[in-house]
């Protein structure tokens, strides 16, 4: 039997993620694996909507056309928000301009893609953030006689204390950390950059204990928060821990009505706690990594005392008022390729 040759988009889709966006880019596996998920899914639209599997599709079938198509089907189909619209279409950009620069026989059908604009008009949501009564709930449901207890109450006190992104937290390893005075972590963040956050004397010591708790934590590249297989822990597990610990919030802050709470609330709990403790917004920018100080003046919006407090200062009377009542692919090496980055 004939073996069977890959095409020019798998070709090109290898190199995509074994050289270009590593090596060429320098961008974070994070961000690969975001680009990996966006590419799968569209290569799964087009054997939907072509009637072919994915090891005869070509770099032809990357039109502008299709880009659009498999975009209204992401919004009506999947349900997904305008953000992650985007966030698909800045996958697929990406890979266009790639194919700009390897292909350019075929510039104006990929040039075409890159014309596809983003979506404006996704509403704004508010800040989710848990209040003080809902940070000691998810401390104190956590049952630290237990070594994975120790680790998951490790784990939130340190997201809790540094404010730092899921990833950020994940991928910290004993090397990292400084236990003596004073205390400290390296955080590396989006682009690679790399800060230094202070921790209290209690997180260091929760810290210590993790590695304390690992008998097998003999290297300093090791990562400090694994699962019971001795894997790192992921962004998923990190969700079903807080659900399980805090499974619906009481619907405080800046939210309407209960809800379950996702895991990137706790960075933004840290950011309205230091504002309400005076930071200013300069070293809550440091603090969080943020790349400009206009993403962190949001928070000043999320907490509602804060805005009654600024209008009470205008008119008292406001708060003397009365209160009013009211899948993947079947046979597709390609996609399993792609699922093992």
């Amino acid at each position: 039997m004939k073996r069977q040759l890959p095409t020019d988009l798998a070709q090109a889709i290898f190199r995509f993620f074994q050289d270009y966006l590593p090596a060429q880019r320098g961008m974070s596996l994070h961000t690969i694996h975001s680009y990996r998920d966006s590419v799968i899914l569209f290569l799964r639209y087009l054997t939907e909507h072509t009637d072919r599997t994915t090891d005869k599709l070509q770099l032809l079938d990357f039109t502008a056309d299709h880009v659009i198509r498999f975009l209204a089907h992401l919004e009506a189909e999947r349900k997904n928000t305008i953000a992650t619209r985007n966030v698909r279409l800045a996958a697929l950009h990406t890979f266009a301009r790639f194919l700009c620069g390897h292909d350019p026989e075929h510039m104006l059908i990929f040039q075409g893609v890159l014309n596809i604009p983003f979506k404006r008009g996704a509403p704004r949501v508010p800040i989710d953030y848990l209040d003080a009564n809902e940070v000691e709930a998810l401390l104190a449901a956590i049952d630290r006689g237990t070594a994975t207890g120790r680790r998951d109450y490790a784990l939130f006190a340190t997201m809790l204390n540094t404010g730092a992104r899921v990833q950020e937290v994940l991928n910290l390893k004993a090397r990292d950390i400084r236990f003596d005075p004073p205390h400290q972590v390296r955080l590396t963040g989006k682009g690679n950059k790399v800060r230094l956050c202070p921790i209290w004397e209690s997180t260091a010591q929760l810290l210590h204990q993790l590695v304390r708790d690992a008998d097998d934590f003999t290297q300093s590249d090791e990562f400090l928060f694994r699962s019971r297989r001795g894997e790192q822990l992921t962004r998923f597990g990190v969700r079903y821990l807080l659900h399980k610990y805090l499974p619906v919030s009481s619907g405080q802050g800046s939210r309407e009505g209960a809800r379950r709470p996702h895991p990137h609330c706790l960075r933004h709990t840290t950011a309205v706690f230091l504002l309400k403790a005076g930071v200013d917004f300069a070293t809550i920018s440091q603090w969080l990594g943020h790349a400009q100080l206009n993403t962190t003046m949001r928070y000043a919006k999320a907490d509602m005392d804060l805005k009654r407090q600024a209008l009470s200062q205008v008119f008292p009377e406001v708060l003397g008022a009365p209160a009013i009542s009211a899948v993947p692919l079947d046979g597709s090496r390609l996609t399993s390729w792609l699922r093992r980055l």
